[in-house]
């Protein structure tokens, strides 16, 4: 596995806790206000870099590879069917380990799936949170209606199954050519908004190409339905994490004590996490890519933002508070392709809270 290497001012370090054994990268002041930053999935903590150090003073960034992901312990697997638990659960192990008690939590993407495990299991330990651009608290794919009620029982559509075959050989193979699905060409036109490309494509790149592979990682198990469009979700692997059978009752969200202050901010382009998603098997279901869709009424599109704004809207009917930032002309990683939007609102945010 190819080591990436780090910005200046970027420290990475192995750190293994009572949970897991991964790179960890740091910057700014030991002795300052810790922030955790929590990558999503197919990505690494590499893609924080640039965030991190462009923090002010007064701050402690930390950024860890989620188990499955970039250089953590190649054993450490994902439970699914403890939705994302096991990722926040070694979050917490990590804080444990620095002697963080508490600390700002930014999360992407899965990471935002991390973080609503978070605020739920242990809220006391979060000075505040931030989706950015997260999955949904239903889970990703197989789950309609703002209130994410299953398209199917068995979360059909969802998991591990729904994952491109060939798109999963090459990134076990490491390949980085430009053609047609390959990670970059996937990187460079859905991670963020075309043409936008990173200075750091090639350090990115291979941060995506160390996603660990496997029916056990990437993209992990699964298992026949009778239910379109075949499959359903596993046990193994982020993608089953992401099921929407195997995530916690969001409502949960609602009685939590204290109530952390929480920021949402994502890209008005996003093609990721949408309302129609263009990684949601529903989508190519009603375009007529994928054959046998059974229509809007069973296995719509899944409303992704509908969804989050659903949740959020009773988490600040609770007594949480909720502040919405939508970056124009931007993607689904506002903190690279908008990076000093992204910057400003951050630390407006956290200056307040």
């Amino acid at each position: 596995m190819a080591t990436i290497p780090t910005l200046p001012g970027i420290n990475a370090r192995t750190v293994s806790s009572e949970r897991l054994t991964t790179r960890v990268l740091f910057a700014g002041d030991p002795d300052g206000q810790p922030v955790i930053f929590i990558h999503g999935n197919l990505t690494s903590a590499t893609f924080w870099e640039e965030t991190m150090l462009a923090m002010p003073a007064g701050y402690h960034c930390v950024a860890l590879d989620q188990r499955g992901f970039g250089e953590s312990d190649p054993d450490a697997a994902v439970d699914g069917s403890r939705g994302l638990a096991d990722m926040s659960d070694d979050v917490l192990a990590l804080m444990d380990t620095l002697g963080i008690n508490q600390a700002h939590v930014v999360g992407h993407s899965m990471g935002g799936g991390v973080l609503w495990n978070l605020l739920a299991d242990a809220p006391e330990r979060l000075l505040s949170a931030t989706l950015v651009a997260p999955v949904s608290p239903y889970g990703f794919g197989g789950a309609k209606d703002a209130e994410g009620t299953l398209c199917a029982e068995d979360a059909a559509g969802s998991g591990g199954g729904v994952a491109n075959p060939q798109y999963t050989q090459m990134l076990k193979d490491g390949e980085r050519g430009d053609g047609e699905m390959t990670p970059r060409m996937v990187m460079n036109n859905f991670y963020w908004k075309p043409p936008f490309t990173s200075e750091r494509e090639e350090d990115l790149l291979t941060s995506v190409l160390q996603t660990h592979t496997g029916e056990r990682d990437y993209p992990g198990d699964s298992t026949a339905s009778e239910n379109w469009p075949g499959v359903a979700p596993g046990r193994w692997g982020a993608l089953n994490g992401m099921a929407p059978n195997n995530q916690p009752d969001a409502s949960r969200l609602y009685a939590i004590d204290p109530k952390p202050p929480v920021l949402w901010l994502r890209g008005d382009s996003d093609q990721v996490i949408a309302d129609i998603s263009m990684f949601d098997l529903a989508t190519f279901g009603k375009l007529g890519v994928v054959p046998g869709w059974p229509g809007d009424e069973i296995c719509p599109p899944q409303p992704m933002i509908a969804q989050t704004r659903h949740v959020l809207d009773n988490y600040a009917a609770a007594g949480g508070k909720v502040q919405e930032v939508v970056i124009e002309d931007c993607g689904h990683t506002p903190f690279i392709e908008k990076a000093d939007q992204f910057n400003q609102a951050l630390r407006q945010y956290l200056a307040q809270t």
